[in-house]
Formats: structure tokens, C-alpha cells, sequence
């Protein structure tokens, strides 16, 4: 399994950013997938997991300004990041869970700062 995440970058604090992850199959056969961070310094940390059938989960953190989603035709789910703030700023990360095995995809940088 083969999962591309994309669409970090610079952003202002109160700004938006939509992160997606592209992955190789059909993205059907996960049992979970989700979103993880790790910022300069620290441990990576949880932040929004949607599971196959469709029920999402979020840290409390990102709750209320983070939006996980996916899209079947496109085998993509996708970070929708709301109202940021600078401690946001992170590497994120996507993982796919199927069965006992994890799958991980490189890192997308996302900065907040004026």
C-alpha cells in the first residue's frame, strides 16, 4: 500500500488549509484511516480518524476546526484545516489500518505563521 500525502505549505494564523492523501487501491478495504502530526521536538500525536463506515473521530485539539473526509471514486482522504493556529505547525502524516497491518505515507509540512 502506497499513500501520497500532499498539500502542506505556509499559511497565516486564522488561515485554511486542505490536506489530501492519495493512496494506491481502493481505499473500501481499511478499517480505519487517519491523520497524524508530529511538530519540532515532539512525539507524533493522533489527530482525526474516519473508520470504513463513514463515523469520524478527532482530537481535542482540532475538534470543531479540523475535517476529515474521503472520496471513493478518487481513493483519497482528505484534512480539511480550519481557523489554524501556530500550533499547528507540524509534519502530517497519513495512515491506513487494514487488518493488523499499518501503513503510513510520507509527510506533508504545514506552517502557520505570520
Amino acid at each position: 500500500v502506497q499513500l501520497q500525502a500532499s498539500g502542506g505549505g505556509l499559511v497565516q494564523p486564522g488561515g485554511s488549509l486542505r490536506l489530501s492523501c492519495a493512496v494506491s487501491g481502493s481505499i473500501r478495504r481499511f478499517k480505519s484511516m487517519s491523520w497524524y502530526r508530529q511538530a519540532p521536538g515532539k512525539e507524533r500525536e493522533w489527530v482525526a480518524r474516519i473508520y470504513g463506515g463513514g463515523t469520524t473521530d478527532y482530537a481535542e485539539s482540532v475538534k470543531g476546526r479540523f475535517t476529515i473526509s474521503r472520496d471513493y471514486a478518487r481513493n483519497t482522504i482528505y484534512l480539511q484545516m480550519n481557523s489554524l493556529k501556530p500550533e499547528d505547525t507540524a509534519l502530517y502524516y497519513c495512515q491506513a489500518v487494514m487488518g493488523i497491518t499499518t501503513s503510513w505515507g510520507q509527510g506533508t509540512l504545514v506552517t502557520v505563521s505570520s
